[in-house]
């Protein structure tokens, strides 16, 4: 799933697909990128990465997916956030 590095997702993507998260999670992983490289070059904040890795730690690439964010949810974060967030 993770490109070469020669490949690498560009830059300017603006829509975040699970593929592309998965790569850059990958990257930072790999060490063929730095976290810190990872959120200047893609534009993400170190939360945002973080994020992506615990999810994708925690469900594989399918936690990735922004359609599944609230399947994979903790169920005490859902209780705890108004309904018009859930």
């Amino acid at each position: 799933m993770h490109r070469p590095k020669d490949n690498p997702p560009a830059p300017e993507i603006r829509r975040w697909t699970a593929r592309l998260k998965a790569a850059i999670v990958a990257a930072v992983a790999t060490g063929e990128l730095s976290g810190e490289e990872a959120c200047r070059i893609y534009g993400l904040s170190g939360e945002e990465l973080v994020s992506w890795q615990r999810a994708f730690a925690a469900h594989g690439p399918l936690g990735l997916r922004s359609s599944r964010l609230q399947q994979y949810r903790p169920r005490r974060l859902a209780r705890a956030l108004p309904e018009d967030f859930q």
